[in-house]
């Protein structure tokens, strides 16, 4: 099952599932309750198919990476948050702020809740996931570490559209079969399997939940592997994750 969302040409948001070329709209995300007729998707503005009241990210989360880079396997999730304006969706153009410097992009596995969680074990966490979805997570090296006293993981990933999501929430994948592509003006730029995780989704969602509630739209980016690079305006960069769909955006 594919979640979505869209604006309708009356100006309405509509969150529903995507049947065949269509969007049947629903009472709420993961809700059943049916509350209108099928909109055709081709009538329909393409928003993020969810509105995060948490958007975690995390880092140090790949095995390829961490041995490249030199790094620890964390047994908790080293994490940040991003900005509710952090948010973007497909076929949205991201402008790339003067002060931002060099900024590249991040395939990433979204995690989306769909159940409150807080305290639980890993075999409650899955079944808190109500599916996953492509995520770019736009990073400004020349903000990060501009300060040497005080990285700088907020700020660095928190300007207006560096958190992108979509195009929807897949339902009934296994995360273990998944790879995460990213292709930057049609040319692949990462490619690696969702399996090389150091911690899995069910972990993630279980060891966060003791830090904090997690609750329904939440979501988590995995983490991102090799291959992350710079990327500049009038660029087109997709995520693709088959069974998710592509994620496609314009850096302006």
């Amino acid at each position: 099952m594919h979640w979505a969302r869209g604006i309708t040409p009356a100006g309405e948001t509509i969150t529903g599932v995507i049947i065949k070329d269509t969007l049947e709209p629903r009472a709420a995300l993961g809700a059943d309750k049916v509350i209108g007729a099928p909109i055709p998707l081709a009538d329909l503005t393409r928003l993020p198919p969810v509105v995060p009241g948490k958007f975690i990210g995390l880092w140090n989360n790949f095995k390829a990476a961490a041995e490249k880079n030199g790094n620890e396997h964390p047994t908790h999730p080293l994490y940040f948050l991003k900005p509710d304006s952090a948010l973007s969706g497909p076929g949205a153009t991201v402008t790339i702020p003067a002060s931002a410097g060099r900024v590249v992009f991040e395939g990433e596995l979204g995690i989306v809740i769909g159940k409150t969680c807080k305290e639980v074990t890993p075999e409650a966490a899955q079944d808190a996931i109500l599916g996953y979805t492509c995520v770019n997570d736009f990073t400004s090296l020349g903000v990060l570490f501009a300060d040497p006293s005080f990285p700088q993981w907020t700020r660095s990933k928190g300007f207006d559209g560096f958190g992108v999501i979509g195009p929807v929430i897949a339902t009934g994948l296994d995360w273990r079969d998944l790879t995460v592509q990213v292709l930057v003006n049609e040319r692949e730029r990462q490619s690696y399997p969702a399996h090389d995780m150091i911690l899995s989704p069910p972990e993630i969602v279980s060891l966060l939940s003791h830090d904090m509630t997690l609750n329904p739209g939440d979501v988590i980016a995995c983490g991102t592997s090799l291959g992350a690079a710079p990327v500049k305006a009038g660029m087109e960069v997709v995520v693709v994750i088959e069974g998710i769909g592509e994620l496609s955006v314009v850096m302006g």
